[in-house]
């Protein structure tokens, strides 16, 4: 969280995205079999009148049952 909101800050976007299979990652970086792509972060400047979407979640009580 605090590296992405850094990153915020600094007026760039960001995003966690973990693609599946990842083996590709490490064949175009020349990595070693041993070494293994968690994530990917893209950064970058958002583009000219992005707009974040004003996205709420639901509540707890909407979501789930509680049983006693």
């Amino acid at each position: 969280g605090m590296f992405i909101s850094a990153i915020h800050n600094m007026g760039l976007v960001t995003l966690t995205h973990t693609p599946s299979p990842m083996g590709f990652l490490g064949e175009i970086l020349g990595r070693g079999e041993h070494e293994k792509a968690m994530l990917l972060m893209p950064v970058g400047y958002p583009a000219d009148g992005a707009e974040v979407p004003n996205l709420q979640r639901k509540a707890l009580d909407e979501i789930s049952d509680f049983i006693e």
